[in-house]
């Protein structure tokens, strides 16, 4: 089985400009999660997918010029970034089994996650597979912020939400954590190559369209995801101050 790793990066971003090249524990936000996917077990090729030359300059200064891709300023989303990287590496000969998306702002993401996921795909039943941590706090579980996920027996996603689900009838939402299992999902996905090309195409959902979560595109157009449980609750960061914990983080 042969796997890319793509890491979407972008240089515009609302709450936090730039923000793959800020600086963590004196190397680049995105530096360090490019050390990880490369670190992952299994893994072929790795290429941080880029619509700046600001950041393709700074990867190819510690991945080389295979590590990193300009890609169209068109994109939607980080799934249609890493669609064109896989295109553009079948057109020059390449081919791949499992693309894995690893978002370029997960600076601790663990290799051991990479690996988990692209073992699901010795299941050839397996279309996409992505990632859960379990919920320890009623504040978690209330913030829209957490995407949270109902899973079936065989570990198949029923729905992602922004709302806590399910939803405990009866009971205050403060007791809902001791009553059940809530669990939170990670943004982590990996497809099979063809179905990463298949769904590039598909158009907007409705159910994508209310909560503002691309993965209900592709249930709602009846693809299955597998879900994993990690014990890692890995720290995106969407701000500076986001930044600043992570910093904390390091020196604990």
């Amino acid at each position: 089985m042969k796997v890319l790793v793509a890491i979407p990066a972008r240089y515009a971003s609302t709450r936090f400009p730039g923000k793959p090249l800020a600086m963590l524990g004196g190397k680049s936000i995105i530096h360090r999660v490019w050390q990880r996917a490369t670190s992952a077990e299994g893994v072929d090729d790795v290429v941080v997918a880029t619509d700046d030359e600001r950041i393709c300059d700074h990867v190819e200064s510690f991945a080389g010029e295979g590590g990193v891709m300009m890609t169209s300023d068109q994109h939607h989303s980080g799934t249609d970034r890493c669609g064109e990287v896989l295109q553009r590496l079948e057109r020059q000969g390449n081919q791949y089994d499992v693309v894995v998306n690893l978002q370029g702002d997960e600076p601790f993401v663990e290799p051991s996650q990479i690996e988990a996921l692209t073992a699901c795909f010795n299941d050839p039943a397996v279309q996409i597979a992505t990632l859960k941590t379990r919920i320890h706090s009623t504040d978690e579980l209330l913030s829209p912020n957490n995407v949270k996920v109902v899973c079936a027996d065989n570990g198949r996603a029923l729905y992602f939400s922004r709302h806590p689900i399910p939803y405990r009838r009866g009971a205050d939402t403060e007791q809902w954590l001791a009553q059940g299992e809530y669990f939170k999902h990670v943004g982590i996905y990996a497809f099979r190559a063809e179905v990463l090309h298949e769904v590039c195409q598909l158009k907007p959902a409705a159910l994508e369209e209310s909560e503002k979560l691309e993965q209900l595109r592709w249930l709602a157009a009846d693809y299955t995801i597998q879900v994993l449980e990690t014990p890692h609750a890995n720290i995106g960061i969407d701000t500076p101050d986001d930044l600043a914990a992570a910093e904390a983080q390091l020196k604990a």
